[in-house]
């Protein structure tokens, strides 16, 4: 298969396949995208689903999916369900190419017995604290343990003892016979299988011995016939091990790794145990909290996937480390947004309006533009009467020089509807707080201009007081307050942000929001972008700030 020259440079795994095609290395292309189901995913996966069926869509391949399930203490059928919801959710489809690494366990067990008859790999009875201290530094080669000339015998009775369970868990464990010397501590004899005592999602109780990932992941692989076996950075020192097994095992089939340097975002931790520790302590509400960076929490706050498949997109593949600023993903949610967001009005700190000289008990309905962005998708009808709501932030008594909506004297426009202009302000007795404004409108002006050309400084968003559908918003923000969580302190728990969430329980939206399902989303004029939740029910609306319409942050930082 050859492939033409690109329009654009291509990155360097892209690259790599390219070459491999036109050599006539492969047939057909074969990645794998391989999460462990021991917890939900993140936006560092997306980069990484992204590249691995995107690579196998653009060049005619095929992307496996298949679970890293070699750890049973740690896995559970509601992270497999959750991961295939995120890959599809982000537009991706694996076909009948489902796949475990349980489905493997009795293929990795029989390699394993040939790598003892081959005097490649030995049962070592030392403790976890020993092997640790036998391993070695960096800077200090490691020693042989006293279990590693055990003869070919011993070490089969051993290892199919250990199968059969009769040792305890740390009793032994299986290990590669390499280079204790060998300055990559990774082939410093490393651990293939362990004894772990506990019930497996899917094999049940049938093993009680699990290989380790770098044993694993290669005879995966292998059987799967993937070509192009794409990690992150950190597993760069571990691909003479993938290397080893792959030479030393009769595997069907010689994968090559290859690595990438992974996503790290400001504003927010990227690591499982980190998220771990978020969600287990309480400080979110749960996997799916829309200020996690789990893709989960970022579907519910209302995130497109096609704004962070474009956002994986832009940040490309590289070998280098570095840290993407998250206003660049919130800059792709926007322009997503911006297109396809029917435009609302929605008020979330309500202050009645009652227009003085507009005929009691009449109403009549006005027509406002449901996406200036898209023609096609027309108007909608807004109901207008005698009481209405405007933001409470839209008024101020004694207005600063440069505040130019509403106060007493003042005149603004209604968006799509009049011109209004505030006559008076009724207060509470006690506390002098503003009830309602007294206000008068200009008939002439029906759709927002004056036929006069007289022209006001500020257009207002509101609702009809008596069509206003009830509804509680969340304003979700940054769950961090520092781009880099932790650096300062040592622990990242100190930089949370306690402002990362606002509930508002008393806003009032459009009555066209009635309809709204879970999942969509809109535009509140002049507010930002926001998803109707999954909490909302028949007579109850939920919404999630997704993003502002601007970036408050960067007005934030250049104050600091």
């Amino acid at each position: 298969m050859s492939i033409a020259a690109p329009t654009q440079p291509l990155d360097f795994i892209r690259q790599i396949v390219t070459d491999d095609l036109n050599a006539g290395k492969y047939g057909r292309i074969i990645t794998r995208f391989p999460p462990e189901p021991n917890g939900y995913l993140h936006i560092g996966h997306a980069k990484s689903i992204c590249l691995n069926f995107g690579i196998a869509e653009e060049f005619g391949g095929l992307c496996n999916l298949r679970f890293d399930d070699t750890n049973p203490i740690k896995e559970e059928q509601e992270y497999v369900d959750a991961i295939m919801e995120d890959v599809r959710w982000l537009g991706f489809d694996w076909g009948d190419r489902l796949f475990f690494a349980s489905d493997y366990f009795q293929q990795m067990y029989d390699y394993a017995l040939h790598l003892i008859k081959a005097g490649k790999a030995y049962v070592d009875s030392l403790s976890a604290d020993e092997i640790r201290e036998y391993r070695g530094t960096l800077i200090e080669p490691g020693k042989d343990s006293p279990y590693r000339n055990r003869s070919v015998e011993e070490n089969l009775d051993l290892f199919q003892r250990m199968k059969a369970g009769e040792f305890p868990e740390g009793a032994h464990v299986l290990r590669a016979k390499i280079d204790m010397a060998s300055g990559n501590i990774n082939l410093r004899d490393p651990v293939l299988y362990r004894i772990i005592h506990a019930e497996h999602h899917r094999t049940g109780n049938a093993w009680c011995i699990y290989p380790m990932y770098d044993y694993a992941h290669p005879i995966s692989d292998a059987q799967e016939g993937v070509t192009h076996s794409l990690c992150t950075l950190e597993f760069e020192d571990h691909r003479p091990l993938y290397d080893w097994v792959m030479e030393n095992c009769p595997v069907p089939f010689r994968s090559y790794q290859y690595e990438f340097a992974r996503l790290n975002l400001s504003y927010t931790v990227l690591s499982k145990r980190r998220l771990i520790k978020l969600v287990k302590e309480g400080h979110v509400s749960g996997w799916d909290d829309p200020r996690l960076p789990t893709l989960s929490g970022m579907r519910r706050r209302g995130y497109p996937a096609e704004a962070i498949r474009r956002f994986c997109d832009l940040i490309g593949v590289g070998k280098r480390e570095n840290v993407v600023d998250m206003a660049l993903l919130e800059y792709c949610v926007r322009e997503e947004l911006n297109k396809t967001a029917p435009r609302v009005m929605a008020v979330l700190k309500p202050l009645k309006v009652v227009i003085t000289n507009y005929p009691e008990g009449q109403s009549e309905e006005l027509e406002a533009v449901n996406n200036p962005e898209d023609p096609t998708a027309g108007t909608r009808p807004v109901p207008f009467g005698r009481e209405l709501y405007i933001e409470r932030d839209d008024f101020m008594e004694e207005p600063p020089k440069k505040f130019f909506r509403l106060a007493p004297g003042r005149e603004v426009r209604l968006r799509y509807a009049y011109f209004i202009k505030c006559q008076d302000v009724v207060k509470d007795e006690k506390t002098g707080d503003i009830l309602e404004l007294r206000c008068t409108y200009d008939p002439a002006t029906k759709g927002g201009y004056a036929p006069d050309g007289r022209k006001v400084q500020a257009t207002l968003h509101w609702v009809a007081a008596s069509h206003a559908a009830p509804a509680k918003v969340r304003l979700y923000d940054r769950l961090f307050s520092t781009p880099e969580p932790g650096a300062a302190t040592g622990n990242f728990l100190d930089d949370l942000n306690p402002d990362s969430l606002e509930t508002l329980a008393n806003c009032r939206v459009e009555p066209s929001l009635g309809r709204a399902r879970p999942g969509q989303r809109f535009q509140f004029e002049r507010l930002g972008y926001f998803c109707v939740d999954r909490d909302s029910g028949r007579g109850s609306l939920t919404f999630n700030r997704t993003v502002p319409l601007k970036d408050p942050w960067a007005k934030i930082q250049k104050g600091k």
